[in-house]
């Protein structure tokens, strides 16, 4: 009988361990695509901003909210460049294999129509998964105060 249980306790502390270690490296891989966008914002590289968004995602600005396609059109336009984001904190919650929610809390440096700007952000990317590429479907910044 003790047997079993020891044997019943490997198999469940190696079935956690590779369940952690599969989140840790998703997490890995999450945040090297959050970076990648933001370097991808600061290029104004609409094109690969635009196969990184999903086709219904949504953009929650402090001027409004739209969808990819405005989104895109704003970048390429020139309307916001995100010439910045100092990335202070990173947070990731792995929902499932297909879903991942990631926190930023950043400082942006843009350019709003011909006025430079910096705010303090905490910024949440939802990026689900399909037809095995990851896709950004939210993309909202959140105003934060600081403290002086």
């Amino acid at each position: 009988m003790n047997r079993k249980i020891i044997l019943s306790l490997l198999i469940m502390l190696i079935t956690g361990k590779v369940a952690l270690a599969q989140s840790t490296d998703l997490e890995k891989e999450i945040r090297e695509l959050s970076t990648q966008k933001w370097q991808w914002m600061a290029d104004k590289d609409a094109d690969k901003l635009e196969g990184l968004f999903h086709d219904k995602a949504k953009f929650v600005h402090m001027g409004g909210t739209w969808g990819k396609d405005r989104e895109v059109e704003i970048i390429r336009g020139g309307f916001i460049h995100y010439k910045k984001a100092d990335v202070h904190e990173v947070m990731v919650e792995v929902l499932n294999d297909n879903t991942v929610i990631l926190w930023n809390q950043i400082t942006l440096l843009a350019v709003v129509g011909s006025n430079e700007v910096t705010n303090p952000f905490m910024v949440t990317e939802v990026y689900v998964k399909e037809d095995n590429t990851w896709k950004l479907a939210d993309l909202t910044f959140s105003k934060t105060m600081t403290r002086e």
